[in-house]
């Protein structure tokens, strides 16, 4: 008689882990529903229960095959807190209304890119995107393909319920799939990466597609370097391909991740079938995923090709403010501005670049890492939220552990005759300087700009004591070329509104100085209380420039 065989040990932690995952976000969300929606509230408590019972048998059963049937309890367990979640909150965020909005006009036969919709932002008291032209983004600017997959739920509600349906089901569906694709003691990491933690299930339920590519992503990153094996696609291949280009049309980050993956499985194929082989495989990857982006953009590129171009562009070309947590907060918050903003731009498109060439040269070390390096060259962008790097995150253990380093043993790695000499060790190092070079250029030049206006706070006008409606500014060009500024004042992260001009010339020529008169944004700005730090900003569109100054908001007392 055969003894069973015992679970690894870091298969019963990794089960665990996921359950405990599971907690976070949950109290809130039985909290919502415990006052109206009690069947929710029903179903949360049964996932309490099911934790702590998941938490114990995690820890004493005693066949592997019983910890794998644990992790598919632990997995509708997320699945249930997920949907439960979503039933109690789905309005969603401007993502969210922006797709609903599309999808309302698609289906009504309008035209869906390059529409302004600012109605939306006012009357569901949504996040607006400042532009440094001192307006705001009230377009759609997404590839289409979270737009046709929302039109047949429109009936689901009002608000941006359609898109967070879309989305929050993406992610559920995903979950699942990557939970199946993963080996048996692994499957755990995907509950805990796609539905623990909190993060992405809320990312599902504010309507983000890129919640949507990261789905179609998860098959095509689970042994990737398998892709095209022997020279053949085959069905498996060929969906995956699909999903590619599926991914692609629902939003733009898989567009920086699709060069590192094709790269990666030609340096893989090459090794193992040769150049002319590998080029092949390649190129009919590339054909089927272009052939499923186009036919998912087709309705759109023949009824509206440029205003669906420039939308489906428009993240990045809009020319939205500084915004994120990364390089760009030394101008944001740790000097008072910079007068060479575009280089932040540069600065990024050159890391992306050198990371792929890094990637290229050394993919035998580097293949591992395929799904983590694009999102590393967003640090130093303009809009460097923490979100381009979060909602990609279940690629990164879905790449760990279905693409290690032993795949790309045999990977083909181009090797320049001063990259293979006696002195190679040194010669590799340099040339991996030598990428690195423009972007610390690009990012220094960025970080060192002075801010081109000096600006003075010389009269405050209330409207009580605790309301500013206008300010009154002494405004000085130091720069050597004429600048049409755009005021808001912050308290803290993130950007505020525009305030108008009321008196005062638009453009300041260079080396002048001039007072002009600002109006608050809805008539009125609130006071914060003292120890808010409030900054007044500027900002220009050409050249992109920001100049900020810390401002004391002192109301006159009256009588």
């Amino acid at each position: 008689m055969s003894v069973p065989e015992a679970p690894a040990q870091w298969h019963r932690i990794l089960t665990l882990l996921a359950d405990i995952s599971l907690f976070i976000g949950t109290r809130s969300v039985w909290s919502q529903a415990a006052s109206h929606r009690l069947a929710v509230a029903a179903a949360v408590s049964l996932c309490y229960a099911s934790i702590l019972v998941c938490a114990v048998l995690a820890l004493v059963v005693r066949r592997a095959r019983s910890l794998a049937r644990l992790d598919l309890c632990v997995l509708v367990t997320g699945v249930t807190l997920a949907l439960c979640a979503w039933a109690m909150n789905h309005s969603g965020t401007d993502e969210a209304v922006l797709t609903t909005q599309a999808a309302k006009e698609l289906v009504a036969g309008h035209v869906v890119y390059g529409q302004p919709w600012p109605w939306l932002f006012r009357d569901h008291g949504i996040a607006l995107t400042p532009t440094v032209y001192g307006g705001y983004d009230f377009t759609y600017g997404y590839p289409p393909l979270a737009v046709l997959l929302t039109a047949p739920l429109l009936r689901l509600g009002h608000d941006g319920a359609p898109a967070t349906a879309v989305a929050t089901g993406a992610l559920v569906v995903g979950t699942v799939v990557l939970w199946r694709m993963l080996p048996a003691p692994w499957r755990s990491a995907a509950t805990m990466v796609c539905l623990g933690f909190g993060f992405l299930p809320t990312y599902g339920r504010q309507g983000y597609p890129a919640i949507l590519a990261l789905a179609l992503l998860i098959p095509v990153v689970v042994r990737w370097p398998r892709l095209g094996q022997g020279g053949r696609l085959g069905p498996a291949g060929l969906a995956r391909a699909a999903c590619l280009g599926a991914a692609c049309a629902a939003q733009q980050l898989p567009w920086f991740l699709a060069p590192f993956l094709l790269t990666g499985v030609y340096a893989v194929r090459r090794g193992e079938l040769g150049g002319r082989r590998a080029a092949l495989v390649v190129l009919r990857v590339l054909g089927v995923a272009v052939a499923v982006w186009l036919l998912i953009n087709v309705y759109f590129v023949v009824h509206e090709p440029d205003t669906w171009l420039e939308g489906i562009a428009l993240p990045l070309t809009q020319g939205a403010v500084l915004h994120g947590q990364g390089l760009v907060d030394i101008s944001l918050y740790f000097t008072d501005g910079s007068d060479r903003l575009d280089w932040y731009g540069h600065a990024s498109l050159l890391l992306a670049a050198a990371l792929l060439a890094v990637f290229v040269l050394f993919v035998r070390r580097l293949g591992p890492a395929a799904a983590v390096l694009p999102w590393c060259a967003f640090f130093v962008a303009t809009r460097s939220q923490d979100g381009y790097y979060l909602m990609m995150t279940p690629l990164w253990p879905a790449a760990a552990i279905t693409a290690p380093a032993a795949e790309f043993a045999g990977a083909w790695q181009p090797r320049p005759r001063p990259l293979s000499g006696p002195y190679r060790r040194p010669a590799r190092i340099a040339a991996v300087v030598l990428l690195a070079v423009p972007t610390l250029v690009s990012a220094t030049v960025a970080a060192t700009g002075e801010p081109p206006l000096d600006m003075r706070l010389t009269a405050v006008q209330p409207s009580s004591a605790a309301h500013v409606t206008r300010l009154s500014l002494q405004v000085t060009n130091t720069g050597g070329s004429a600048l049409t500024p755009h005021f808001m004042l912050t308290t803290g992260q993130g950007m505020g509104k525009f305030w108008s001009l009321v008196r005062g010339p638009a453009t300041i020529p260079a080396h002048s100085t001039a007072r002009i008169e600002l109006r608050a944004p809805d008539g009125r700005f609130a006071v914060p209380r003292p120890g808010v730090r409030v900054r007044l900003r500027a900002f220009t569109p050409d050249p992109q420039t920001l100049s900020s100054r810390d401002v004391r908001l002192t109301v006159p007392k009256s009588g």
